[in-house]
C-alpha cells in the first residue's frame, strides 16, 4: 500500500480535521463529532437537506455541504455507514422548522441507519423527515417496475439530485416540493462507470480485488462491486460508445432532449483523459440529436485511488434547468 497517511486508524479523523481547517469559513461539526459536518450558512425556515455514507468518495459526500446544496452530512469510516445516532444529531442541527430531506445512495447499511434516524427524529424531536434514494447506476440492476423500489446502486449521478434539491430548498420551497424536485432529478439521471484498477482501504492495506494491467471492467461500482463485463482495455471512444449507448437506451434519452452531462473521475484518472472522453460524448449526443445544456468534468464521486471514470446524464425540463443553473458555494463545488 502506497498512501500519504500516518496511522491507518487515524485516516478518517485526520482527513476530516484537514477539511475543517481548510474550510472553516463554510463548515463546522455537530456536538464536537468530526463525522457530523454541517454548513455555517443558515437560512431560517428553509428545508434542511442531509446526506451521508462511507468515506473514501471525496468530494462525495462532504464536499457538497454549503450554500445552495446540502446543509449537513454524516460519514462513517471508509466505505462504512455512519450511525443512526450521528444522523439524528445532524438532523436536529440542520432543522429550522421546515423539515429535513435525506438524499443518499441505495445501500443497505445506509438505508437501515438513515431510516432509524428518521424515525427517531419524528418520534423524539417532532421533525418531519422525507427520503430520496439515489439509484442511478444502470450497470447494477435492471429498471424497476412502476411502484417498485429500485435495486440499483447510487453513484455519481446523485450530484445532480443534490444540486436540484439544494436549489429548491434555497428558494424556500416547502418540503413536499423540494422532495418532488429531488424525485424528478433522481428519476431522470442515469450513470455507468468503468474501472481500470482496484483501490486500497487504508485499514485493510491491500487491494479489495485484482484486475489485469491490460484489463478494464465496465459497470464496476464505487466500492469495487462487480460490473457487467471484464475485458481488454479499449480505446476511449469505444468505451464511451458502450457506456453511453446503455445509458441513453435505459431512460430512454431521445432526439430533441436536453441534458446535463457529468464526466466523473474515480480518483486516479487525469483530467486530460476525462476531456478526451468528453469530446466523444459530445460527438455521440450530437449525432443522436440530444443537446447538452451543461458539462461537469472532474472528480465528483471517487473511490479512493481507483482509475476509471463514469458518465452521468440528467434529462432536463425547464424546472430542473432552473435548479441546476442556480448558484451554489460549497468547499468542493462552486457555480
Amino acid at each position: 500500500m502506497k498512501k500519504i497517511i500516518n496511522e491507518p486508524d487515524n485516516y478518517l479523523k485526520e482527513m476530516l480535521s484537514g477539511i475543517y481547517i481548510a474550510h472553516k469559513d463554510m463548515v463546522t461539526c455537530t456536538d464536537g463529532d468530526l463525522q457530523c459536518l454541517v454548513s455555517k450558512y443558515k437560512k431560517e425556515g428553509k428545508v434542511g437537506i442531509a446526506t451521508g455514507g462511507g468515506s473514501g468518495h471525496l468530494p462525495l459526500f462532504l464536499g457538497y455541504v454549503g450554500e445552495g446544496m446540502l446543509d449537513g452530512c454524516c460519514v462513517g469510516d471508509v466505505f462504512q455507514s455512519p450511525s443512526a445516532e450521528q444522523m439524528l444529531a445532524m438532523t436536529k442541527e440542520i432543522d429550522s422548522g421546515a423539515g429535513v430531506l435525506y438524499i443518499y445512495g441505495n445501500y443497505n447499511g445506509d438505508i437501515f441507519n438513515f431510516d432509524m434516524a428518521a424515525e427517531m427524529a419524528d418520534m423524539e424531536e417532532d421533525i418531519r423527515v422525507e427520503t430520496v434514494l439515489g439509484a442511478d447506476d444502470v450497470a447494477s440492476a435492471g429498471p424497476s417496475a412502476p411502484g417498485e423500489k429500485s435495486t440499483r446502486r447510487g453513484v455519481a449521478g446523485i450530484f445532480f439530485v443534490f444540486k436540484c434539491a439544494g436549489a429548491a430548498a434555497d428558494k424556500m420551497m416547502d418540503l413536499d416540493n423540494v422532495k418532488r424536485i429531488a424525485d424528478k432529478a433522481n428519476a431522470n439521471v442515469r450513470t455507468m462507470g468503468v474501472a481500470l484498477t482496484p483501490c486500497v482501504v487504508p485499514r485493510v492495506g491491500k487491494a479489495g480485488f485484482s484486475i489485469g494491467e491490460d484489463e478494464m471492467e465496465i459497470g464496476m461500482g464505487i466500492h469495487g462491486e462487480t460490473g457487467i463485463r471484464r475485458g481488454k482495455i479499449e480505446p476511449a471512444d469505444q468505451i464511451v460508445d458502450e457506456m453511453l449507448g446503455q445509458i441513453v437506451a435505459d431512460l430512454p434519452y431521445e432526439s430533441g432532449d436536453e441534458v446535463a452531462v457529468l464526466v466523473n473521475g474515480l480518483g486516479a484518472t487525469t483530467l486530460d483523459e476525462q476531456y478526451i472522453v468528453t469530446r466523444h460524448i459530445d460527438e455521440v449526443l450530437s449525432e443522436k440529436g440530444i443537446s447538452v445544456h451543461r458539462y461537469y468534468v472532474g472528480e465528483y464521486a471517487t473511490a479512493l485511488e481507483m482509475a476509471g471514470f463514469s458518465i452521468s446524464l440528467l434529462k432536463l425540463d425547464d424546472e430542473l434547468k432552473e435548479m441546476l443553473d442556480s448558484d451554489a458555494k460549497t468547499p468542493f463545488f462552486r457555480q
